[in-house]
């Protein structure tokens, strides 16, 4: 067997891996995995496909409080505000005090985890998650109430379907987040704008 030919094969195996764990990522799970699928290569695809397949939660929630219905005759807006910790995400807060603030009838304040951190027993991500959504709530004025979710999954879709389950009127995320590069996980303000059916509001980094 020729040097060029183990070359290709050793590719397509490593490759097989990688797309693998980055299918994995763009559903919602840790990056990592990436790394992980790199060496097992075409064994780790059976490995994908069981854990996107696997049953798992979807929401958790990090407020105390119920989240009120719309009201009726109600005209003030509902908005939900996708966070991540990042520079860009203060930005989209400041854009939802700036400009919806006064219109605003309830805002959520939401921030996504991957699946894995269920999985976890002393929930250390979501606690992080909560206890940023905590003091991000603390610091913004808005005329009606301020809720916040941890929602768990991919981003994009996470948002997504909780906007819908609760009557949501605008989605507000910052144009780019933290973490790995948007040409490996995607962007998340560019799947909202392409896919969500209400409006979307991309703040801009400054």
């Amino acid at each position: 067997m020729s040097a060029t030919t183990v070359a290709v094969l050793v590719g397509g195996w490593c490759l097989a891996g990688v797309l693998s764990g980055v299918w994995m990522a763009r559903r919602g799970y840790d990056p990592l995995w990436i790394l992980i699928a790199l060496p097992l290569g075409l064994l780790f695809v059976p490995i994908a496909i069981e854990r996107v397949r696997r049953p798992k939660d979807v929401h958790t929630s990090s407020s105390p409080r119920r989240l009120p219905g719309r009201g009726e005759g109600s005209r003030g807006l509902r908005v939900l505000a996708g966070l991540d910790g990042s520079a860009e995400s203060q930005e989209a807060l400041a854009a939802v005090s700036r400009i919806l603030g006064p219109a605003c009838e309830l805002l959520v304040l939401a921030e996504v985890v991957h699946h894995e951190a269920t999985d976890d027993d002393a929930k250390v991500e979501i606690n992080a998650a909560s206890q940023r959504l905590t003091a991000a709530a603390a610091d913004i004025a808005v005329a009606g109430s301020v809720h916040t979710e941890v929602l768990v999954g991919a981003a994009g879709s996470a948002l997504r379907r909780y906007a819908a389950d609760h009557d949501i009127d605008v989605l507000v995320v910052g144009r780019r987040g933290r973490g790995l590069s948007r040409r490996v996980l995607g962007s998340v303000s560019g799947d909202l704008v392409e896919h969500s059916p209400i409006p979307v509001l991309v703040a801009p980094q400054r």
